[in-house]
């Protein structure tokens, strides 16, 4: 099975930590057990992190970025281990990202934090598993990702998973019937979403009574909109970015559907899309995603209150997923107790870690096992509406 070595060498070395050294557990660690000490790692740990901060997804890399500093400048401040981050620019662009990620090895990097979208995670993730380089994105939502090799790993949920809770909940919460589904034909994250929804959605009994596709430059979608109003649907879904969103919602309540519009992630965002005195439109919206601003568990609004203490803004689910991937890969190493990679690798297979994004553990492919966020949105605000356990 994927992963049983690393967990087998794991055990091992929690066995025989219990006789070595240990240091006080972090402020995230998800149990009152100590971690067992890094004394075998001599200087900071060189950590690469790639992220688009220029182009059309910077906002995401942005994200993630700031999350992912802000939680090592924590860790540093601490004492103890100590991290080392190289930052890089792929700008969201496949070969960009197989160029960044090659001279993050050549810098001798102990593990790789990204990428953040998921074609160049995909790129990427294949030369690390040939490189047997541990390697986490926070944010990649695409299956293929973790298929690459023992050694990638992901805390966010995958592409498949946001597309069944959506359908799941169109059922339970909003007692749907009949569904329609618009997908942006263009793009890998919004066809696997919008697959998963679809298939999930038949699967439960519901009507998939429109499919319709349009490309990634579209801004018109009215003829869409129009024939999917005309089938009296109850509920629309919708995977993809929030811009992209913003001028669907719009249109979708210009031709006069009124009913529920729903998403994945990529909502995350969309309030801020909208004119202030427009956001009325956003009613009667819900989309999954990784956390709420709004869920009120002291490690959730620590953060919310670091994080804007140092950006002066609400921190994103990429923001969180990458500071919780920071403290992840902290365990990690204090774990392993050394930047040999298959101590490493072996020590985030055995992760178990209660972060701002819930409680994260990692199944045999190295996908997250976590709660999914159902977020709605009321006069222009983020709301946790309900929480789904997978």
């Amino acid at each position: 099975m994927k992963k049983f070595f690393a967990m087998a060498v794991a055990a091992a070395m929690l066995l025989s930590a219990l006789t070595g050294c240990s240091s006080e557990p972090s402020q995230n660690s998800s149990s009152g057990e100590q971690s067992s000490s890094a004394q075998g790692i001599e200087g900071a740990v060189k950590i690469g992190m790639l992220a688009p901060l220029t182009g059309d997804v910077a906002v995401y890399g942005t994200a993630v970025r700031n999350g992912a500093m802000l939680a090592f400048e924590e860790i540093n401040a601490q004492g103890g281990l100590q991290f080392d981050v190289e930052v890089l620019d792929e700008k969201g662009d496949v070969n960009e990202a197989i160029n960044a990620y090659n001279k993050l090895l050549s810098n001798e990097i102990a593990a790789l934090l990204g990428d953040v979208t998921s074609k160049p995670s995909i790129a990427v993730a294949e030369l690390a598993a040939e490189d047997n380089m541990p390697m986490i994105t926070a944010t990649g939502t695409a299956a293929d990702i973790t298929t690459k090799g023992d050694n990638i790993f992901r805390t966010c949920f995958m592409d498949p998973t946001q597309g069944k809770v959506m359908a799941t909940f169109a059922k339970d919460s909003l007692q749907a019937q009949k569904v329609a589904i618009m997908y942006n034909t263009s793009d890998d994250y919004s066809v696997g979403v919008a697959t998963a929804f679809k298939e999930a959605a038949e699967a439960a009994g519901m009507q998939v009574e429109a499919y319709e596709g349009y490309g990634d430059s579209d801004k018109d979608f009215k003829a869409q909109l129009t024939t999917i109003a005309g089938k009296d649907v109850d509920a629309l879904f919708v995977p993809d970015y929030y811009n992209k969103v913003a001028l669907i919602i719009a249109q979708a309540r210009e031709v006069g559907y009124d009913k529920a519009i729903l998403g994945a992630d990529g909502f995350d965002g969309v309030v801020g899309a909208v004119a202030e005195d427009n956001t009325a439109i956003l009613n009667n919206v819900y989309f999954s995603n990784h956390y709420s601003t709004s869920d009120e568990s002291e490690t959730v609004q620590n953060f919310l209150s670091n994080y804007q203490a140092k950006y002066n803004e609400t921190p994103n689910s990429f923001a969180a997923l990458a500071y919780d991937t920071a403290y992840i890969l902290k365990a990690a190493f204090e774990k392993a107790g050394s930047t040999d990679a298959d101590a490493v690798i072996a020590a985030l297979a055995a992760t178990d870690y209660e972060g701002v994004t819930g409680h994260i553990t990692f199944d045999e492919n190295g996908d997250s096992v976590k709660d999914i966020s159902v977020i709605e949105i009321k006069d222009g605000q983020y709301t946790l509406h309900s929480k789904v356990t997978m």
